[in-house]
């Protein structure tokens, strides 16, 4: 069955509220990292990222496709492993190479690149958990 535009839109939304989570999320581990663990930022945002990915996918599971729940633990479990490596490997991947470019070459701070290059990876992360992860 196809997804009229209201409802599209509507899952959009939700998308984007638990990405809003996410992003602070994302922005405490990568800080804690740094800042209090001593890590790199190359390093650190990836491993940031990843608590990220997971934070959002339970919360696009029971929330932004809820409609799409899961039937079981293993069908959960696939999903999950769906997501790792659809939205979990491009995200840590684009953000490495984008933060590598953004702090490494034009210094811009960390906190600052992170939050556009989460902007920049949004919506085909979307596209991404709504056409492969997510289905029926």
């Amino acid at each position: 069955m196809k997804e009229t535009w209201r409802a599209l839109a509507t899952r959009w939304l939700k998308f984007n509220t638990v990405g809003a989570a996410g992003i602070v999320v994302q922005l405490v581990a990568l800080w804690a990292l740094v800042r209090l663990l001593g890590l790199n930022y190359l390093l650190a945002t990836a491993l940031a990222v990843e608590i990220a990915v997971l934070h959002n996918f339970y919360w696009h599971e029971r929330f932004t496709w809820s409609d799409r729940a899961s039937l079981g633990r293993r069908e959960s479990s696939l999903r999950l492993l769906r997501f790792n490596l659809t939205n979990g490997a491009l995200s840590i991947l684009g953000n490495v190479v984008v933060m590598r470019l953004l702090v490494g070459r034009f210094h811009l701070h960390y906190m600052l690149s992170n939050l556009l290059t989460i902007a920049a990876l949004s919506v085909v992360n979307f596209l991404v958990s709504h056409r492969f992860v997510f289905v029926r």
